[in-house]
This record gives C-alpha cells, sequence and structure tokens, in this order.
C-alpha cells in the first residue's frame, strides 16, 4: 500500500538514494580530472613528447586495443567480487598510470603507460554502468541521464581550466593538467569507500523460475543478435573520437585557427550534455522510443561530418563558425546515442547475466578507442570528403541498428522485463 506514493514521488527525485548521489559526486569529480587531461592530450603528446600525428594516432589505436579486454573483464568481476571495492582498485590504477606519464617523453613507455589506463578506464565503466543499473532499478534510464549531467560538469570545469592553462603556452602548464587528472582519481577512490555495495536486484532469485521461459542465451558471446548489436554501437560510439582526437588534430594543422579552440568545444560539449542530457532521456524511456531516436540519430551525425568539412573551405572567422555547428551537431548525436544506449544495452540483456552482457556491450566503447583514433587520422589525412564519409557511415550504421532492434523486438517485449526488477 506505502508503493505507489513512492512511485508518485520518484521521478522528482534521484534514483539510486544516498549512494546514488554519492556515485553522481565521484563521476563529477572524476570528470574535472578528466576535462583537464581528454582535451590537451593530443597536444600534450604533439608539443612536450615530440610526437608526430601518425604517432600520436597509433598511440592512442593501441592503448584503446589493449583497454578492449578492460570490458569484459569487468563484467566477469561484477559476478564475483565487491562493486565498490574493485572500482577503487580501478580508480587507482589509472591514477598509476596518470602519474607515470609525467616520469617519460619515451614512446614505448608512454604506449604501455597509456595501454594501463586504458584498460582500467574501460574495466571501471562497465561496473559503474553496472552500479548505476542495480541502484537505480527501473529509473536506470533517468539515472544515467542525472549521471550523465553530472559527468559533463565536471568535464567543463576541467576543460575551461585546460583553457585557461593553455595560454599559458609552456610545458609546465601541461604536465599540471595530467597531474590533476591523476589526482581526480585518487580523490573518487577514497569518495567510493564511503560507498555501499548495490542491490544484485534480486536476479539469483529470479533465475530459477525465469529462465526457463527465456528464449534469450544466458552467454552474449552466442547470441548473434546482440553481437551484431554490439558491432554497431561501435560505430555509433566514434563521437568520442572527434572530440578528444578528430577536433583537436584537425584543429592544430588547420591554418589560422586558434589552438585554444579545442578545449573550448569540449566545454560547448559538456555544456549542452549538461543543460540538455536529462530533458533528452525522457524520449529514449523505453525500448521502443529509444529506437526511434535512431533515425534522428542519423541526421545528426550526417550534419557534423558535412559542417566538419566545410570548416577547411573558407577564412579563420568561417571555420570557428563551422567547427562549432560541428561540435554542436555532434554533441546531439552524442545525447542521442547515449539515451538509445542506456536503455537497449540493458533491455536486449537477460536480467540473469547483465553483467556479461553490459561487459561484452563495453567492447563497443573500448574498440572504437582503438579504430576510432585511425578514422579520425584517415579523416583529417583525407581531407573534407574524409569527413563527409566519416558522418554517412556513422549515419548508415543508425539505420542498420534501427533495422537489427526492430526485428529483436518483434520477437521478445523487452520493454516490459524491467519494470519488474524494483518489485522485490
Amino acid at each position: 500500500m506505502e508503493a505507489e506514493p513512492r512511485a508518485v514521488d520518484r521521478p522528482r527525485r534521484i534514483p539510486g538514494g544516498r549512494d546514488g548521489r554519492r556515485m553522481l559526486l565521484v563521476a563529477f569529480l572524476d570528470r574535472i580530472g578528466s576535462g583537464l587531461w581528454a582535451s590537451v592530450s593530443v597536444l600534450y603528446f604533439t608539443y612536450v613528447s615530440g610526437l608526430s600525428v601518425a604517432q600520436v594516432g597509433t598511440l592512442a589505436a593501441v592503448s584503446g586495443a589493449i583497454g578492449i579486454a578492460g570490458a569484459p573483464l569487468g563484467g566477469r568481476i561484477a559476478d564475483r567480487f565487491p562493486l565498490t571495492r574493485v572500482l577503487i582498485a580501478l580508480q587507482l590504477l589509472r591514477a598509476l598510470a596518470s602519474f607515470a606519464l609525467l616520469t617519460t617523453d619515451h614512446y614505448p613507455l608512454l604506449l604501455a603507460f597509456s595501454a594501463v589506463g586504458s584498460l582500467g578506464d574501460r574495466a571501471s565503466s562497465v561496473l559503474t554502468k553496472l552500479y548505476a543499473t542495480r541502484v537505480a532499478g527501473p529509473d536506470r534510464v533517468r539515472y544515467q541521464a542525472v549521471n550523465r549531467t553530472a559527468s559533463n560538469a565536471g568535464w567543463a570545469l576541467g576543460g575551461l581550466a585546460a583553457a585557461a592553462a593553455l595560454t599559458l603556452g609552456t610545458t609546465t602548464a601541461y604536465r599540471w593538467l595530467l597531474a590533476g587528472d591523476g589526482i581526480s582519481f585518487v580523490a573518487v577512490a577514497l569518495l567510493t569507500l564511503t560507498c555501499a555495495e548495490p542491490p544484485s536486484t534480486g536476479r539469483v532469485a529470479a533465475t530459477a523460475k525465469d529462465a526457463p521461459c527465456t528464449a534469450r542465451p544466458a552467454n552474449p558471446w552466442r547470441d548473434r543478435t546482440y553481437l551484431a548489436y554490439v558491432a554497431t554501437e561501435t560505430v555509433l560510439s566514434l563521437d568520442d573520437t572527434v572530440f578528444k582526437v578528430g577536433l583537436p588534430l584537425w584543429i592544430a594543422h588547420s591554418h589560422g585557427v586558434p589552438h585554444g579552440l579545442a578545449p573550448l568545444l569540449l566545454v560547448l560539449n559538456n555544456v549542452m550534455v549538461v543543460g540538455l542530457q536529462v530533458p533528452l532521456a525522457r524520449y529514449g524511456a523505453t525500448t521502443t522510443a529509444a529506437r526511434r531516436l535512431l533515425l534522428p540519430l542519423s541526421a545528426a551525425f550526417a550534419l557534423g561530418g558535412i559542417t566538419l568539412a566545410l570548416s577547411a573551405t573558407g577564412g579563420t572567422l568561417q571555420a570557428i563558425c563551422l567547427l562549432t555547428a560541428s561540435a554542436a551537431a555532434f554533441t546531439l548525436a552524442e545525447m542521442l546515442h547515449a539515451t538509445v544506449s542506456w536503455e537497449l544495452s540493458v533491455a536486449l540483456a537477460p536480467e540473469t547475466a547483465q553483467g556479461a552482457y553490459l561487459g561484452v556491450h563495453g567492447l563497443a566503447q573500448a574498440t572504437q578507442r582503438s579504430i576510432g583514433p585511425l578514422a579520425a587520422t584517415a579523416a583529417i589525412a583525407t581531407g573534407p570528403l574524409g569527413w563527409t564519409v566519416f558522418g554517412a557511415t556513422i549515419a548508415v550504421t543508425c539505420a542498420i541498428q534501427h533495422r537489427l532492434v526492430r526485428d529483436r523486438l518483434q520477437r521478445t517485449p523487452l520493454s516490459v522485463p524491467p519494470v519488474t526488477v524494483s518489485e522485490h
């Protein structure tokens, strides 16, 4: 009898209770540090470490390739060890990797340290998503939207600090930005100590009763539809590469465009997410609604590629305006994709194997971090046509995923089960 008033009030509160709020603070602090580093990492390796464009792209690709193992590893760990303790260990690993980068400009060591950081980053990303899924239950899309808002607020603050530091134009400023990233990981590890272990959402109890009735396999590696979905997710996740590699390198090698524009565009990205991610999340709260968002998502990706290509056709002012428009289009695509991905990645997975399925889904982002830098540098080397093809390829992949998910939905009503997560 008391459940109905709580259900009415729930949308007005942050899902997940006290621990959910603490994890939002963790995300905020984590992203402040990441904002300090992400927008200038390419510039750091270029101007401080003295690497070429090819070396920077290869470094990002190799570290991303090694980081791929972190996603499925994180999924397996989630079924065997407490989430909070593993998250603490991963944050400390990321801190060590960041501090280690400060100790050398030797290319093989830079590759090794970047790879360790990428492995920890991918594993922690999967475990953080699983934590949110367990602590928020059926409100997972809204919680993830609030989480993303907090994260991007942190990114914006870090990006603003990075932009200010770049005005100094010294190697010391770059090194302090990297050190700040490492310090943030130590801080969030300490804060995570205060978070309780989330409930398992009753998945074990539901297994014996529900497993015989489901047509979906418990092993994601045997679920061909889910694997195909993850493959399309890899392409749709390339918006991350645009902001971390594509735009900074494109700006660094464009005549007349100030280098300080790169972190400012990242700030724009984060400000837009802070203001719009939660309102947009309501349009993808169910599986069917999330699938419909794939069509406007396709248009946003295509627009981002075209405007980025056109930025090379005019003077400085026109280039700045078009680069800003491209950043806005890719940010819209990022927000729509985040909403779609949050819902579909969980809804397409059986509750009895969420950790394993989310671990496989994490391969999309991890793989993108490997092939994404190569795709971005290839687009830069090709010129404006390269960016047009880049955006068009992702747009077409959106249409493919739209068809793929439709076929799955016709066989299984996936938008209903998440409601049962909170029915203890």
